[in-house]
């Protein structure tokens, strides 16, 4: 059932699990399946040559319970087996019985589902709204807006379990894993080593997302808040080590120890495309000098509120992206009243106000209390007509420059992002800066290529421009640099001192590009 975020566990990938565990790992005495559905893991783990001499599980559907229980009767040298109806959002794992206290395993195959799903599921397979990991404000106040069910399950087991320093092994998403292993170093939770097995969700549950084996180890001493990460659960060298480094995640711990100066503040600021949330009125494309919407109705506005845009798409696949809509744009700055529309763009507020119901349908809760037809991700940055531009969306991290389109300042949507540029020649130097080697390798080292939106405006804002520009060999920069602007046919730079003029420089449109001394 979709309110339980239920995936059983098929019996050759708990085959594969359970070796991938005993590769290395002790023989434990026990072990406990905390949501364990039809049992798979008790079943796996019952067949064992050596199997563990006490296995516990809890499941609260009563069905699943009876065909668990069923189906382990048929061992005839089986370990003692008890399995728990129950809920185990209420169960305390501490209180839990126990007649053999050897090493203990925890192994399964908790929720695949956030408590959000489950909320507008209205399901009552829900933990209680405590403060779990200590957030601030409205996380705080709400017990986490959205979060993975497995994330409260992870940290309720460690938490819990502690005393008895087991090892925990659980599928789930590759996010949840990361989450986890920055929670438990912001709360000091002792782990002793972790381990990430990477799988094929989509051949083993037919579920399009990023998932894993996660395995840690709780115990004493010194903690350690590092990962391995193996491609798959039958490797036996890791590809690379998950880390946390300057309260952050590093996906590639060797990369970013060669490029960590380069971890730091960008003088410039990195800037979001527009939201409008409403893509079949706000965006337009044009046939023959006609402006049609999504819908392909004839739109007849005034121009001066049209500008082109650019998608991440666009921006991903041509070194020059063309435009190939155009997007309507209401404000000029966050707090301007679109009411003033109606006397300067009768045309446009008509068009807009013949679809006033569905501006107001809009889920987001930044508009609220906003004017009618507001939008976000605009000021007065959004019209410079020299930009930086990267999707957020794309493993592969391409920056781009944009020019004038049309002699109109190209909009970007807000899955990308974008640094202002007072002129051509700061553009061409920030582009071949940052599509630089070490600022491409450096990026790559602190992303997530499994993450929806891999590239984000904090991620960006981490790089060092200064830096980065006394790193590089400054002629070949210089020399890069000019053969862009020959291209774009625009004046050249001086020589190598002129570069950190052009890049760090007082902007003349308003917004504030600081000189680095």
């Amino acid at each position: 059932m979709r309110e339980f975020g239920d995936f059983q566990t098929p019996a050759d990938l708990v085959q594969l699990i359970i070796r991938a565990l005993y590769r290395r790992g002790p023989r434990w005495t026990r072990a406990l399946e905390p949501t364990c559905g039809l049992g798979s893991f008790i079943r796996g783990l019952s067949s064992l040559p050596d199997p563990p001499r006490e296995i516990q599980g809890i499941e609260i559907q009563p069905h699943h319970v009876e065909r668990a229980r069923a189906s382990v009767e048929s061992f005839s040298t089986r370990p003692a087996i008890r399995i728990h109806e129950q809920d185990l959002f209420k169960t305390n794992m501490a209180e839990l019985r126990w007649n053999d206290h050897g090493p203990l395993l925890v192994v399964g195959n908790p929720p695949w589902i956030t408590n959000a799903e489950l909320g507008s599921l209205g399901s009552a397979n829900l933990p209680s709204k405590t403060n779990l990991k200590g957030s601030r404000g409205l996380a705080a106040v709400t017990g986490e807006a959205n979060f993975d069910i497995a994330e409260y399950i992870w940290i309720k087991l460690i938490k819990e379990l502690a005393w008895a320093k087991p090892t925990i092994a659980l599928l789930c998403k590759t996010a949840v894993a990361r989450n986890i292993l920055k929670f438990a170093k912001t709360s000091n939770l002792p782990i002793a080593e972790a381990e990430l097995y990477r799988i094929d969700a989509k051949r083993w549950f037919d579920a399009s997302t990023d998932a894993c084996l996660f395995r840690v180890d709780v115990g004493c001493g010194a903690p350690n808040y590092t990962a391995k990460v193996y491609p798959s659960l039958e490797a036996t060298s890791p590809e690379s080590v998950l880390s946390i480094a300057n309260g952050a995640l590093i996906s590639n711990t060797e990369a970013y120890n060669r490029l960590s100066f380069l971890d730091g503040a960008s003088a410039l600021e990195w800037r979001q495309g527009v939201k409008h949330d409403l893509a079949e009125v706000m965006e337009l494309q044009e046939t023959g000098g006609i402006l049609r919407n999504k819908r392909g109705d004839t739109v007849e506005i005034e121009d001066q509120y049209v500008y082109p845009l650019l998608k991440s798409s666009d921006l991903h696949a041509r070194n020059e992206p063309v435009p190939r809509y155009r997007v309507i744009i209401t404000q000029r700055q966050l707090g301007d009243n679109t009411a003033a529309l109606s006397r300067h763009a009768p045309r446009l507020w008509a068009y807009l106000t013949e679809h006033i119901h569905e501006f107001r349908k809009r889920k987001s809760s930044i508009y609220q209390g906003r004017p009618d037809f507001a939008i976000f991700g605009v000021g007065e940055y959004s019209f410079s007509y020299h930009k930086v531009a990267v999707s957020g969306l794309y493993k592969n991290i391409r920056f781009r420059i944009l020019t004038p389109h049309e002699d109109r300042p190209v909009m970007l949507d807000d899955t990308c992002y974008f640094v202002p540029c007072e002129s051509v020649q700061q553009a061409c130097v920030l582009n071949q800066l940052l599509n630089h080697e070490s600022s491409l390798a450096f990026l790559n080292s602190i992303v997530f290529k499994d993450s929806k939106r891999p590239l984000t405006k904090k991620v960006l804002q981490r790089v060092s421009l200064e830096s980065l520009l006394n790193w590089v060999d400054k002629p070949q920069l210089l020399a890069q640099t000019n053969e862009r602007l020959g291209q774009l046919q625009a004046a050249p730079i001086g020589g190598t001192t002129a570069l950190e003029s052009h890049l760090f420089s007082a902007n003349e449109q308003g917004y504030q590009i600081p000189l680095l001394s």
